[in-house]
């Protein structure tokens, strides 16, 4: 029987993909175990895309991979084995470690999205997907407390609390192309991968910028499709090569050391190297100079470094998951810009190992590569433009050469939130005149508005939490970012004006109508 609920407080979640869809689903298990009143009455999901199907899994290409293992996919923080299980009932019939297609992680999305609204109905919690994109956070008009959402509509949602699960959506600018952003024979990025498949005449001339996941990705699509592709980047490095990002084997004691590390130590970059080092080790004698290839030549290294992949002759790849966990542990405890510090030192590990190419897909970059329909190029172009038609690349020690299009895979900005000048107003997507950047999160993922200042009642959760914690987008650590904002909002009662942690933003001026970007 449907329980009628009329207290309780109302939480907007701003982006329905992964980190929304698993707060959601989360939060409304957890409530549900629970016997009315509830705290929380209604939930709305502010999206303008079906839940899951975002930028990072909503494509249904076949060629475009998750790049971790089934097993490491789930969007409960205690259930690990939900998405295998999802797969499971839909007629899979995989390995855990596993890399699926992308849309079947949108598709689990939708499923359990669903199955959370069905539940929160019974319980008398309000659910609903609101089809717009969100502009900003500011303080209630009527008084009330709480916050206003602002939509990209003109309209305005109440929210108690407020939960920002926003992804990556400004793709980069790479070096030499920032005047090109609008041309019609350049793409800003590979996806929608339907952007190839309709966008470009057959049997095109594509340069691709980048070398790393999102041009590997560009590559596939573009020689599947018959097109003729060319890669580029400053470092000319491709990743480099696992069978998938998959949940570790067994401990490793010596990376349990890495949360116990002096932030303050001067050499901490080498302890953390030890670490490492000392964990393939353990289950592996082979020295790390064995288990990856040193081949100048990029094709080469990918080549051997998929053999050693194939062979099981590697350890290093079972070492990147609690490795990024152990160091996600430490990062709350780095001083101001440590951890800017070590992303830089350790930009060696990250750009190729952290997010190596799953074997799957190495191989078929390779059989493109020794067809002639792929090539890497090297150096990085120093000139281009577009003349009679086509684009024209210079490089140095290189003759010109011209192409049809221009695919930029660089990879995304990370989401930045920004207060407006009076620190009023917080706005999503790009900074107001005068705004200040959001630095810094607090432990329990809130904002504050400015130093000293109490913590608002706005979450972040993902790919946002980067200005605290290293590797924001680690799909386990977002469901478990996701599952503590779920038992807080739970637990939390609504807020007292008196109480000296209620809102700053509730506490001052409404924003002034129409301040907001557009």
């Amino acid at each position: 029987m449907d329980v009628k609920d009329d207290t309780g407080r109302e939480v907007v979640v701003i982006g329905g993909g992964v980190a929304g869809t698993s707060l959601l689903v989360q939060l409304v298990r957890t409530l549900s175990g629970r016997r009315p009143p509830h705290p929380v009455r209604a939930v709305r999901v502010v999206d303008p895309r079906p839940a899951g199907w975002g930028l990072a899994f909503g494509d249904e290409d076949p060629l475009l991979l998750c790049n971790s293992a089934a097993e490491l996919n789930s969007l409960l923080a205690d259930r690990p084995a939900d998405f295998v299980e999802h797969l499971r009932a839909q007629g899979w019939t995989g390995s855990a470690k596993d890399c699926v297609p992308r849309a079947r992680m949108a598709e689990y999305c939708a499923d359990r999205a669903a199955r959370a609204r069905e539940q929160a109905g019974r319980a008398g919690i309000a659910v609903e997907h609101v089809r717009a994109s969100a502009e900003s956070v500011g303080a209630a008009a009527d008084g009330r407390g709480g916050h206003r959402v602002r939509l990209s509509t003109g309209e305005e949602l109440y929210a108690d609390d407020v939960v920002v699960c926003t992804g990556v959506q400004r793709p980069r600018i790479p070096y030499g192309f920032a005047e090109f952003r609008h041309h019609p024979r350049y793409l800003d990025s590979p996806y929608p991968s339907s952007r190839i498949r309709e966008g470009l005449r057959p049997r095109s001339r594509v340069l691709v910028l980048g070398t790393h996941q999102s041009a590997a990705d560009a590559a596939l699509l573009l020689c599947r499709d018959g097109h003729r592709a060319t890669l580029t980047s400053p470092s000319g490095k491709l990743p480099a090569v696992r069978e998938s990002l998959a949940a570790p084997l067994r401990a490793y004691p010596p990376l349990e050391r890495v949360p116990r590390l002096d932030p303050a130590d001067p050499y901490l970059e080498d302890r953390l190297a030890r670490c490492v080092v000392e964990a393939v080790r353990l289950y592996d004698r082979r020295p790390l100079r064995r288990q990856v290839s040193r081949a100048s030549d990029p094709v080469r290294r990918l080549r051997e470094e998929t053999t050693l992949a194939e062979a099981g002759a590697c350890a290093w790849p079972d070492v990147i998951v609690p490795m990024i966990e152990q160091l996600i542990s430490l990062a709350p405890a780095l001083p101001a810009g440590r951890l800017e510090e070590l992303s830089a030192e350790f930009a060696w590990l990250t750009d190729r190992y952290a997010t190596a190419l799953a074997r799957v897909n190495a191989r078929r970059l390779l059989a493109h590569f020794d067809s002639g329909a792929l090539r890497v190029a090297r150096p990085y172009p120093r000139a281009v433009s577009f003349e009679d038609g086509l684009w024209r690349v210079e490089r140095s020690g290189a003759a010109p050469e011209t192409y049809d299009y221009v695919v930029n895979a660089t990879g995304f900005e990370r989401p930045v939130l920004h207060w407006d000048r009076e620190r009023t107003a917080l706005h999503l997507d790009g900074a107001p005149a005068g705004g200040t950047a959001v630095g810094r999160l607090e432990a329990d993922l809130r904002v504050r508005s400015r130093p000293g200042a109490p913590p608002e009642r706005v979450w972040v959760v993902g790919v946002g939490t980067h200005v605290r914690i290293p590797f924001a987008n680690h799909l386990r650590n977002v469901v478990r970012q996701a599952r503590q904002v779920a038992d807080r909002l739970a637990e939390t009662a609504p807020p007292d004006p008196a109480d000296p942690a209620f809102s700053v933003i509730s506490a001052i001026r409404p924003m002034p109508s129409g301040d907001c970007l557009s």
